[in-house]
Parts: structure tokens; sequence; C-alpha cells
């Protein structure tokens, strides 16, 4: 599970290996929460035990570093 690094906060950002052959998503953790977003646009597709809150502070880090979380994803599944 490769992690994106140098994005500021409690959560930890990554992508599956098995990941490859759907549209570009990031996965969040935090404890034993976990959330999946879209990148192209910002979506929320699931989300285990994060509240609202939680999931607006996401999607807003999410929105902040977009760019760098598609080219970890390109990089990563050579796109």
């Amino acid at each position: 599970m490769p992690t994106v690094k140098n994005i500021p906060g409690p959560y930890r950002f990554f992508f599956y290996a098995g990941d490859r052959d759907e549209p570009q998503h990031i996965h969040v953790e935090h404890g034993d929460k976990i959330a999946k977003f879209w990148l192209d646009p910002v979506i929320l597709q699931s989300s285990g035990g994060f509240n609202r809150v939680e999931i607006t502070r996401i999607q807003r880090i999410i929105d902040e570093y977009q760019t760098q979380l598609k080219e970890a994803w390109d990089e990563y599944f050579g796109s």
C-alpha cells in the first residue's frame, strides 16, 4: 500500500496496489476509520467511521493536494 507523503495532518493517504483498474482515487485512514475519495472531481465514494466534520476537512485537504495526489497515482500505476 503506497502512502503519499508530504501531506500534513493526522491522516494517511494511500493507494491499494490492486486499484489500477479503477478511476483515480485515494484512500484516507486515521485510526480505525477509512474513506475513499475519487480524485477528478473530488467526491467521497465511501466512508467508514469518519463524521461529517472530518469528511469535510479531508475533502478540503484532497482539494488542496489534488494535483500531487493525481501525479502520485500516475507515477505509481504508470498512467
